[in-house]
């Protein structure tokens, strides 16, 4: 078996402390990609937000719209559709 040495040791104990940079610096990436990522999920929260508004409102549009055609057909005397 190998004599343990405090060189050996040294070396040891150097070669850990790089692997722990290497991975801090790793997890450092990670989180800057996850912080990344939660804010492109927030801008596609927002839009999806805003397309539903856009939506409301253009059934409420086309509800008014539909209501007013109602009252409109029948006030009017009822023909069949004859195109010109």
């Amino acid at each position: 078996m190998a004599e343990i040495t405090n060189e050996l040791m040294y070396e040891l104990l150097k070669s850990i402390q790089q692997q722990l940079v290497d991975l801090k610096q790793n997890v450092s990436e990670v989180k800057a990609e996850l912080i990344a990522m939660r804010g492109q999920m927030q801008s596609i929260q927002a839009d999806i937000t805003n397309i539903y508004s856009i939506l409301a409102r253009h059934e409420q549009r086309l509800d008014r719209i539909e209501r007013r055609l109602d009252i409109r057909e029948l006030a009017e005397t009822q023909r069949p559709y004859q195109p010109e």
